[in-house]
């Protein structure tokens, strides 16, 4: 199943198969390709780059206009090929076609089909910094949220968890895990947290050492999160691109590489979701009850010698000999117990795959309803204000009124007094005539 090594490879590929090509014409989708159509009227060029489990693609126009993107997830056996538009492979879901003649197609091929693509720049809402291209964000991103209940579970179901290992998958986890001799199933915290009080402690020692000398210590004695990193870059950095779509003898070099997962001798054991990790010694304390880890046997390598006994003309014209049975009734017992293995492991990948997806529509799901919420807190808060603004209309108008009604008291009042002081000084005079009038004869 790709990781990220495989996805960073799939961009390197790209990148070296399409420069200089300019591709035109329609972009074509298979009936049963899991993405939408894609809208192409103009020459473009093709690029590509990857972060953790997702590639995206960029289709930049030769002429005026904006780039086009896609992102895609290759699910269980997702890939790009360049190849002659004429002779294209199976499972070719979709296809962007050179303007050279005869023509070539890069091809997204997926027998699987549990790969898919979307229209778009933006990386899948929820997923971490990547293990391989941006690891001191990924590191700090881990050991900054070591509350977080998903370091709850053992460490082989943490390490998938595309929050904070965004690019790490079931291979990955088998050869880390091995490489350090950690059980699979101790608790993720307690691995990570005593890694953070090491990481402490060295800080403390190599205060005073040069760059050179602490990556150099880092590559001698690595951590966990440091293997996250070093693991992936170890296959994409490989003399031989191990996963290299035009080299048929790729599958077989990868699996030399492999120390842990599917190699003969090693331990297995379903987790808690069903997927299953491997390593070597005791599971751990968290392991599932009642599920008992079970050996990877070796594989029997055909003596050629012991399956061709001599034949002389007597035991020709007659049966074969008892003897010469035994090792081919070995061989085809062998043969579907591989087969048993294979079909077993095909199951539990889909499951994987199913799991994941279902992981990924769930966070989908909680990313719409936060930007729904989003969008409803907007809306009310737009009808509060807009609302404010009319009580202050209002209130304003009220307080208008209320002046106005007040100015006509004043002048009403001052109208009174105004005609009524000279009346007064009417009667003071009157009264003081009166008076006067009035006064005793003598």
């Amino acid at each position: 199943m790709p990781e990220c090594p495989e996805l960073h490879l799939a961009g390197r590929y790209i990148n070296e198969a399409c420069a200089g090509l300019v591709f035109s014409g329609a972009i074509e989708r298979s009936a049963v390709g899991r993405g939408p159509e894609v809208p192409c009227s103009q020459a473009y060029g093709v690029s590509a780059t990857s972060r953790g489990k997702e590639l995206r693609l960029t289709l930049t126009p030769l002429g005026a206009g904006e780039p086009l993107h896609l992102v895609f997830r290759f699910g269980m056996s997702g890939s790009f090929r360049l190849c002659p538009a004429a002779a294209l492979p199976r499972h070719a879901h979709l296809r962007f076609l050179t303007g050279e003649r005869p023509p070539r197609a890069l091809c997204f091929v997926d027998p699987r089909r549990f790969g898919s693509w979307r229209l778009g720049a933006a990386w899948q809402p929820g997923r971490g910094p990547c293990v391989l291209t941006e690891y001191q964000a990924f590191r700090e991103n881990v050991l900054k949220n070591l509350e977080d209940k998903a370091f709850d579970k053992p460490i082989c179901e943490a390490l998938l968890n595309q929050k904070f290992f965004n690019g790490i998958g079931n291979y990955l986890r088998a050869e880390i895990l091995y490489r350090l001799q950690i059980p699979p199933f101790e608790k993720a915290r307690t691995v990570l947290e005593a890694l953070k009080e090491q990481e402490q402690e060295r800080r403390k020692k190599n205060s005073s050492l040069t760059l050179s000398k602490k990556l150099k210590l880092m590559r001698e004695n690595p951590d966990l999160l440091e293997l996250c990193h070093t693991v992936p870059m170890e296959v994409v950095a490989a003399e031989k691109n191990l996963l290299d779509p035009d080299d048929s003898t790729n599958y077989a070099a990868f699996k030399s590489w492999l120390q842990c997962y599917l190699v003969p001798g090693m331990s297995c054991l379903q987790d808690h979701n069903g997927r299953t990790v491997w390593f070597q010694g005791e599971p751990g304390p968290m392991a599932p009850k009642g599920r008992k880890p079970h050996k990877k046997r070796a594989q029997l390598e055909a003596d050629p010698q012991a399956l061709t006994p001599k034949v002389t003309r007597r035991t020709s014209k007659g049966r074969p000999r008892a003897a010469a049975k035994p090792p081919k009734a070995a061989k085809k017992e062998e043969k579907k117990k591989e087969q048993v293995e294979k079909k077993k492991e095909q199951e539990e990948e889909e499951k994987e795959q199913e799991e994941e997806e279902k992981e990924q529509e769930e966070e989908e799901k909680v990313e719409r309803k936060k930007v729904e919420r989003k969008k409803k807190k907007k809306e009310v808060e737009k009808v509060e204000k807009k609302k404010k603004e009319v009580e202050k209309e209002e209130k304003e108008k009220e307080e208008e009124a209320d002046g106005l009604k007040k100015g006509r008291g004043r002048r009403k009042a001052a109208a009174v007094v105004a005609l009524s002081e000279p009346q007064a000084k009417r009667r003071l005079r009157a009264s003081t005539r009166r008076g006067r009038g009035a006064a005793p004869a003598i």
